[in-house]
């Protein structure tokens, strides 16, 4: 069975920084794009960033300059790098893959559950 557990968020004062990670396990043959979301209270879900197989990334508008997507393909593992954190990056912030594993078709999507990323002095 696939899950993807993020790790990494907390509460964090106007203009520092957090480091989110998270982690894909299960019997995985590969994972195409990995990215990050987000969803702040009272609003839809929205993309935060993503990032291919290769290390091509696309980011937001909102965050571009200040988050950094990485991934570590051989530990299937992507991260997000936040700095210069403003009140309105507060959101849960969602893991999301793009893989192909045992019993699921290629290209198949899945979810972390989130992690809270509070940012309030």
């Amino acid at each position: 069975q696939v899950q993807l557990v993020e790790s990494g968020g907390g509460l964090v004062q106007p203009g520092g920084s957090l480091r989110l990670s998270c982690a894909a396990s299960g019997s995985i043959f590969s994972i195409n794009d990995m990215g990050w979301y987000r969803q702040a209270p009272g609003k839809q879900r929205e993309l935060v960033a993503v990032i291919t197989r290769g290390g091509t990334p696309n980011y937001a508008d909102s965050v571009k300059g200040r988050f950094t997507i990485s991934r570590d393909n051989a530990k299937n593992m992507v991260y997000l790098q936040m700095n210069s954190l403003q009140a309105e990056d507060t959101a849960v912030y969602y893991c999301a893959a793009r893989l192909w594993a045992v019993g699921v078709a290629p290209s198949s999507n899945y979810w972390g559950k989130g992690t809270q990323v509070t940012v309030s002095s």
